[in-house]
Parts: C-alpha cells; sequence; structure tokens
C-alpha cells in the first residue's frame, strides 16, 4: 500500500523546484556512515529541515525503505517506486536491489518518529496535529524547538496549542535569557502537571551547571510549590474517589444484606453467591447478545440487569422455600447451613462454566474516562456504577415505603408478632423479602462484572465487608447501609495509604468494634416496639 503514495511523492520530488532546495549531499552523508552519533546529528537537521524530500526519505526511514548504494547514494522506496533522495530521479529496480539498507539503533528509530510528528504539527487535520503534540510531549526533545515555536504562532485550537506551550516551554526552560526562562516557567506551572516538577528543579538549586537568576530561582521555587499543592489535592481527590468506588460496589454487596438480615435476622453467609450469580447472569447475556444480535452489543447491559435480578432473585426464593425457613430461631445451624450452600453454589457454576475467571466487556459507552485533573482520571464505568448503586438503593427505598410489599416487610421487621395477628401473612413475606434481596445482590453482581474478571469465588470477598457495612448502620436501616458502605469504602482507602491495604482493613474492623461498643444499633438504630424492647 505504500509504492502508490511513494509513486506521487517522487512525481512531486520531480517537479518540485531545484531553486527551492535546501537539502544537501553532505546532510545525507552521516547517514550512510557506520558513526551512529553522527547519524543522529544528521537526522535531528532532517527532521527540522523544511525540504519536501527531507520529510520524505524521514518517512522512509520509518518504513525501513531507505538504502544506500556503493557509490554513496541513499535510494528511498523500493522496486519500480525506488528514488534517490537527494536528486528525486527515479533508480532501477536493480540498483535498488543492490543498495544496502540504513541501519538505525531503536534511540534513532525514536528519534525519526518524532521527526516525523513533528512535521505534523502543520498537517490540515486536526485529529493528526493533536496526535502529533501528543507524541511529542510524551517524549520531548530540544531540537524540535523551531518547528515547535513555528506551530505555535499559527494555530487556531486552544487545545493543541494548550501543548504546543508545554512543548515549548520544556526547551526553553534552560535558554540563555531569563526571560525566555521566566515564561518557560509559567507555562510549565500553568500546565498542572506535577510530574515536570523535575524540569523545574535544576533552576530552582542554588547553584548548578550554569549560572542562574535570582528571579529565576525564585520562579522555579514557587512554581515547584504550586506543582506540589496541586499533587496534594489531585492524590486526594483521587483517593476520595477511589474510596466512593470501593464504597459504591460494598453498598451493592450489602444492600441485600441489610434486607434479609434486618428483617429475618439470617446471617446468610451464602450471600455473597448472589453477587455471583447476577455477575455470571451479565455474562450470559453478553454471550447471547455477541452471537445472536453482535449489532446491538453497546446495549447488552440493558438486558444484563433485569437477568441479574431474576437469576438471583429466584435462587434467594429456591433457597428460603426450600432450606431457611425450616431453620427460623436457630442461628447456629443457619450460618453452619448457608456457608454450605455457598460451597455447593460455587461447584455448580465451577461444573457449569469452568473454575477458570470469564470476562465481562465493557460495552463502548462505559469506556474511557472523565479528566478532572492532569493525571487523574475518573473511569466512566466507575463512574456509572457509583450513579447505578444510587438507582438501587432509590428502587429498594421506594419498594420498602412505597407498596404493599415494603410496609409488610416493614411491620414485620418492627413486630413480627403483632403484624402476623393483624393478618400479615409473615412467612410470605420472609420469602418475598428474601428474594428480593438476593435480586439487589445480583444487580451488585451485574455491576462488579463490569469492572473486573468474573469467577466462582467472586463473592466471597464481599461478604465480611457487607457485614461490617450493614452493623455499623443499622440493621434493617437502607441510610445506615448506605452511610456504613460508602465510610468503609473511604475509611480503606484513607488509611491504605499510611499503613497499607491488611492494615487497612484491621484498623477499620478495630474502629468498627469499638464503635459497636458505644452504640450497639449502630448509626441509624431501628426504631418500633419490638426493637425498643
Amino acid at each position: 500500500m505504500r509504492i502508490p503514495a511513494l509513486r506521487w511523492l517522487v512525481c512531486g520530488l520531480l517537479c518540485w523546484h531545484a531553486g527551492a532546495a535546501a537539502l544537501t549531499a553532505e546532510d545525507l552523508q552521516a547517514l550512510a556512515g557506520d558513526d551512529y552519533a553522527s547519524k543522529e546529528q544528521a537526522l535531528g537537521a532532517l527532521a527540522t529541515d523544511p525540504d519536501p524530500r527531507a520529510a520524505a526519505l524521514l518517512q522512509a526511514l520509518s518504513d525501513g525503505d531507505a538504502a544506500v548504494d556503493a557509490a554513496g547514494r541513499i535510494i528511498i522506496g523500493s522496486g519500480a517506486a525506488s528514488a534517490d533522495a537527494l536528486a528525486g530521479m527515479p533508480v532501477s529496480e536493480g540498483e535498488a536491489a543492490a543498495a544496502e539498507p540504513i541501519m538505525l539503533n531503536n534511540r534513532l528509530r525514536s528519534l525519526v518518529e518524532r521527526g516525523i510528528a513533528a512535521r505534523r504539527l502543520f498537517d490540515q487535520d486536526l485529529a493528526q496535529r493533536r496526535a502529533a503534540a501528543e507524541a511529542l510531549l510524551a517524549n520531548p526533545d530540544a531540537r524540535f524547538r523551531p518547528l515547535v515555536e513555528r506551530a505555535r504562532m499559527t494555530e487556531a485550537d486552544p487545545d493543541i496549542k494548550s501543548r504546543l506551550d508545554a512543548l515549548w516551554a520544556m526547551s526553553a526552560l534552560n535558554d540563555p535569557d531569563p526571560e525566555v526562562q521566566l515564561a518557560a516557567i509559567d507555562l510549565v506551572v500553568a500546565r498542572r502537571q506535577p510530574e515536570l516538577r523535575d524540569l523545574l528543579r535544576p533552576l530552582a538549586e542554588p547553584s548548578g551547571g550554569h549560572e542562574t537568576d535570582a528571579r529565576v530561582r525564585a520562579a522555579a521555587r514557587a512554581g515547584i510549590a504550586s506543582l506540589d499543592r496541586w499533587q496534594w489535592w489531585g492524590d486526594l481527590a483521587a483517593t476520595l474517589f477511589s474510596g466512593l468506588s470501593l464504597g459504591s460496589v460494598l453498598l451493592l454487596a450489602a444492600l441485600g444484606l441489610a434486607i434479609t438480615y434486618g428483617l429475618i435476622g439470617v446471617i446468610n453467609m451464602a450471600h455473597g453467591e448472589f453477587l455471583m450469580l447476577g455477575a455470571y447472569a451479565t455474562y450470559v447475556v453478553q454471550q447471547a447478545v455477541q452471537r445472536y444480535a453482535p449489532g446491538w452489543f453497546d446495549w447488552y447491559p440493558l438486558l444484563s440487569v433485569p437477568a441479574a435480578f431474576a437469576v438471583a432473585a429466584l435462587a434467594g426464593l429456591l433457597i428460603e422455600r426450600l432450606v431457611l425457613r425450616h431453620l427460623y430461631g436457630r442461628p447456629l445451624e443457619t450460618l453452619l447451613t448457608t456457608f454450605g450452600l455457598s460451597l455447593l453454589m460455587i461447584q455448580a457454576v465451577r461444573m457449569i462454566f469452568g473454575a477458570q475467571n470469564v470476562q465481562v466487556a465493557n460495552p463502548g459507552w462505559m469506556t474511557g474516562g472523565i479528566a478532572i485533573l492532569p493525571g487523574l482520571i475518573l473511569p466512566y464505568n466507575r463512574l456509572i456504577i457509583l450513579a447505578f448503586s444510587l438507582a438501587v438503593v432509590a428502587l429498594a427505598w421506594a419498594v420498602l415505603n412505597r407498596t404493599r410489599l415494603g410496609l409488610f416487610v416493614r411491620a414485620v421487621t418492627q413486630n413480627r408478632d403483632m403484624a402476623a395477628c393483624v393478618g400479615v401473612k409473615t412467612r410470605k413475606v420472609d420469602s418475598y423479602a428474601f428474594g428480593f434481596g438476593a435480586g439487589v445482590a445480583g444487580l451488585g453482581g451485574c455491576a462488579l462484572a463490569q469492572i473486573g474478571n468474573v469467577g466462582p469465588d467472586l463473592g466471597q470477598g464481599y461478604i465480611i465487608d457487607s457485614f461490617m457495612a450493614v452493623v455499623l448502620g443499622g440493621v434493617g436501616q437502607l441510610a445506615g447501609t448506605v452511610v456504613g458502605a460508602l465510610g468503609l469504602g473511604m475509611a480503606s482507602k484513607l488509611i491504605e495509604p499510611f499503613w497499607g491495604a491488611v492494615l487497612a482493613k484491621i484498623a477499620v474492623l478495630v474502629l468498627i468494634v469499638l464503635f459497636i461498643q458505644k452504640r450497639p444499633q449502630g448509626i441509624f438504630a431501628l426504631k418500633g416496639r419490638s426493637a425498643e424492647a
């Protein structure tokens, strides 16, 4: 595919006016030799040369289509499209085949690519200019400062202009003119990227390789302090968002447990497996959409959400009616039975889907993120899960406070005997509430599938944290579960930078134990005659 394009390029070179030529044989002589230092100098000059032939040679070096013949001529292209890089005249296939390829090491190849990127700063395509600026920012080179300066003067797009300003500043920091250095420092600080502090540190030193103006030193120190503050705020924002993200996951896992544990008083050790069932239901829906309706793949979550709820809720109803309702009032037997059920569910999933983790791909609208600060990107999938968890909370609140089932659930929670006396079928309420709580956990599994791999042991990592969130917030209290889950997530992430993940979990557990000693009913105490008795 490169040959036709190169033919057009050769034709253009043949039509190019010779008087405009700036490229000379001396410029190319070093490329034909074996001295890599000389090659680097030659490539640096080639990258900034406005001659169109220099651009053609750089592209040929990048494509591996540059060679040197016995006479020292540099030939670009291959086959019938071969041409003399300097004269622009076609070269026979025999002469091109006899030429030796120009050898480049990794350092020189990188220089070639940066040189091509620098030339694309003047491309008509906005996307090409933006990509070129990003490529040069990733690996800045002072040799391209003249090109960057010219591009800055003509660039109309403010986003690209900002990138070009940063590029210019990175090379201008070492300019002998203090005024230029001060302007460069201002641009570097305005970039608000803490990693740029290393560029300012040599200027902030009282003595260095060269004498530094006092104003430059003061500006560099002030710039470093400003970038340090941005680093602190960025780290704090990242920690808070990480805590909210973890808290939203815990909230989805704990919300269903708050309903079942608060109503029935069953310590359900199989609750984590309802998350796992919801995650696998999401996986099955994804596979089905991929196979039968690939054009609708981006919208498979709209099907996976009700599927995850239905699968987990059905499993919860079956477990409650077949097993748990015969064990009410016997906490030890219930604990051991639900633990055994969790093992059975894990093994059943292993037999159906295998022991290896499966991957649930994010749809297109859940990929990427929002750049809040330089170096701080909020992923779309995490933001959507946070919003989804709040939506699930709103759904649970509406069911418990705005429906007939919710009225019965609250009545049974506050005083089971009194509710039975006025005609509430408490057993049926238990079943529906347990199924609803399991379905909510399934929704949590649907969300978890979007941020990690799905495996049979998925739910095991959330059961303990879920219980802690429920107990901390107050048994049977949705508001308490929200505060408890988000609070646990935030506390864990705030402590981790100082003590590590393991010690952070231990510290959080100790704090919860101490809190429960002072307030056994949790943050939000359950109200009602039974609760107050």
